[in-house]
């Protein structure tokens, strides 16, 4: 951390000026920022090294790469006009549907490789932190110290070490490339400099909105540590970036507005449904509150990382009135304190943390989580650089040799160090991140529910009913989501629970789609319980909402074939292969015109259902069960 004033931001302080005569590799400001560049990416390299042992994640993983075809298909011209046309996973971001495809084309199914990718776009990330801070600050170790901090902070973990979030690191790349790019335009302004700005911009956004605020965060950049803002307006220290009026620097960002304009209502289009859920869901009242708690928690998370979880959800109960005035005081006491200060770097970083956030603060809530520390990947970096200026600033008021802020310094960098290794290792797999989460964590449906469908995934059904159970009594599901756990019941034969959500949804909902499903559970689980005229009436219901429902007109053909009924049972397996041409309709379809003499039709069908069929046995073992039971 440095000892002097900034006499000359042009340059950065040597390391005479700091800790004695420079020598060797730090013989020179160029050498020194290489060798400090090599030393922090090979310290991150190295604390997240055992990330290559972890596997995907059922916390969108599957959807971004181990379940995705077009992804699979590598780097290819169709994954491309797929990548820059789709809203898939609710965003669009085609620079890391192109991230994930290269990847797969690389490593394939080998974890490990679409990790270390990760690791090595935060390792670039710090590196390039370090750079503009010292570049545009003139401070070495200050500047180096932050982008430590932002290298091994446990809270970036998520960003890092969650295959699904590549498109964190990878727009931070770009929004850090392009404040380098306005750092150089700002110094002697063209179109063809700027240009460089807004190119970066487009990629960023192109990789993941949440860099959406770029523009302003120019405008807080000019006021510090650039200084531009007013002609012949006095300046903390000498600066040889070029001045401007407000108004100037204003119009200078209006290209970029207008970019994060288009991508804020693209953004939006791609997150309709989402959006449109949990806005219904929670009130203006309850997202403005929680978003007022989790500015406080952030800064909490921040100088106490600790307790850190994938997912912390946002229920819908009564806020003590406490908890929320507290949080709102300690807002406004840190705000007016950076406001009255005279240290423009406070007041930069904190509105630097408090902006970024807003678009992922949740007054305009997507999800149901009340705040994720992957949203603090870019926000954090204002709190850091305010805590790194005030210690070093305080102690070359007090007159303390850097030399003494070495130790503590280290100490710091150590402790985030160990605990990022450890929260690392709480990423190993889905179970382990799932059952880490539930341990740290309270009231958290969102935790029970990743942990079901992983158990679902293992064949551990008992143990998947139950963490379902509980997450239901954490979160009132919307009734249309209740459905789904009635399916999920009945396919494990809690035929009992499965009947009571089912009706649940009927009592709720007038939504077609969800009444649909409960009708067709409901006939499913009743013809399993051996209640065949209440089963004849609920797949009849179904039939009625939509009668091309492959799973009501398979129960129809089922209740018709076990009362010898073969015309009427041929009838409706006939509908179903129709709608759904699989093996094991084809297989009903055969069986029931061959038990009503009709042998011919019954070979064509048997064929057809060889000719489609990627499992045959297991096709007509399915089919043996179905008709025998």
């Amino acid at each position: 951390m440095g000892t002097k004033p900034e006499e000359a931001p042009a340059a950065a302080l040597s390391p005479a000026s700091e800790f004695g005569t420079a020598t060797g590799l730090f013989s020179s400001p160029r050498k020194r920022s290489v060798v400090l560049s090599l030393l922090l990416a090979l310290a991150t390299l190295a604390i997240y090294n055992s990330v290559v042992h972890n596997a995907f994640l059922n916390l969108d993983d599957y959807d971004y790469v181990t379940h995705n075809q077009h992804v699979q298909s590598g780097l290819t011209a169709a994954t491309l006009r797929w990548a820059l046309t789709t809203f898939d996973a609710e965003n669009w971001h085609p620079l890391t549907w192109f991230s994930h495809a290269m990847d797969w084309q690389l490593f394939g199914k080998n974890a490990g490789g679409h990790h270390y990718t990760s690791v090595l776009f935060h390792a670039l990330n710090a590196v390039l932190l370090f750079l503009l801070l010292q570049s545009a600050t003139g401070f070495t170790w200050r500047s180096l110290m932050v982008a430590a901090l932002f290298a091994l902070h446990p809270v970036n973990v998520e960003s890092v070490a969650w295959v699904a979030e590549r498109k964190n690191v990878l727009s931070m790349m770009f929004f850090l490339l392009a404040l380098l790019a306005y750092g150089w335009y700002a110094q002697r302004p063209s179109a063809r400099r700027y240009s460089c700005v807004v190119l970066l911009f487009i990629l960023g956004l192109m990789a993941k909105p949440q860099i959406i605020t770029l523009p302003f965060v120019l405008l807080l950049w000019d006021y510090w540590p650039l200084q531009r803002f007013g002609f012949g307006q006095p300046r903390e220290v000498p600066s040889r970036f070029a001045q401007a009026s407000i108004r100037q620097l204003v119009l200078e960002k209006v290209p970029l507005l207008l970019l994060s304009a288009a991508d804020a209502v693209v953004t939006i289009r791609a997150q309709h449904t989402a959006v449109h859920t949990a806005m219904a869901e929670y009130s203006f009242h309850t997202r403005l509150v929680n978003a007022m708690i989790a500015y406080s928690r952030y800064v909490a998370h921040a100088f106490w990382p600790f307790r850190l979880a994938p997912a912390y959800p946002l229920l819908d109960d009564a806020i003590p009135f406490a908890q929320v005035l507290t949080a709102c005081a300690f807002l406004l006491l840190v705000t007016g304190l950076a406001l009255a200060s005279r240290k423009r770097y406070l007041l930069v970083g904190w509105l630097w943390f408090l902006g970024t956030l807003v678009p992922m603060i949740g007054v305009v809530q997507v999800g149901n989580q009340s705040m994720a520390d992957r949203y603090a990947y870019i926000s954090f970096i204002g709190l850091f650089w305010m805590a790194t200026w005030v210690i070093a600033e305080t102690a070359q008021e007090w007159r303390i040799s850097p030399r003494w802020l070495a130790v503590p310094a280290c100490l710091v960098l150590v402790a985030t160090a160990v605990l990022t290794v450890r929260q690392v290792g709480y990423w190993h797999d889905s179970e382990t991140l799932w059952r880490y989460t539930l341990s740290v964590t309270n009231r958290n449906f969102m935790a029970h529910t990743y942990l079901a469908g992983e158990l679902t995934k293992e064949n551990r059904h008992e143990e998947a009913i139950a963490e379902y159970t509980q997450a239901e009594q954490f979160h009132r599901y919307p009734i249309e989501q209740v459905g789904y756990f009635a399916d999920y019941e009945l396919r494990h034969e809690h035929l009992a629970g499965a009947i009571a959500d089912a009706r649940r949804v009927l009592q709720g909902t007038n939504d077609r789609d969800a009444r649909e499903m409960a009708f067709r559970d409901l006939g499913i689980a009743n013809t399993r319980l051996g209640n065949a005229s209440e089963a004849r009436e609920s797949y009849n219901q179904a039939l009625q909402i939509d009668p091309h429902d492959p799973f009501a007109l398979m129960g129809m053909g089922l209740l018709a074939y076990r009362d010898s009924d073969f015309r009427t049972a041929a009838e409706f397996f006939s509908r179903a292969a129709a709608v759904e041409p699989i093996d094991f309709h084809y297989l009903l379809m055969a069986s029931a015109l061959q038990k009503c003499g009709r042998q011919t039709e019954a070979n064509t069908a048997y064929a057809q259902a060889r000719r489609v069929s990627s499992d045959w046995a297991e096709a007509q073992k399915k089919a043996d069960w179905f008709l025998s039971n």
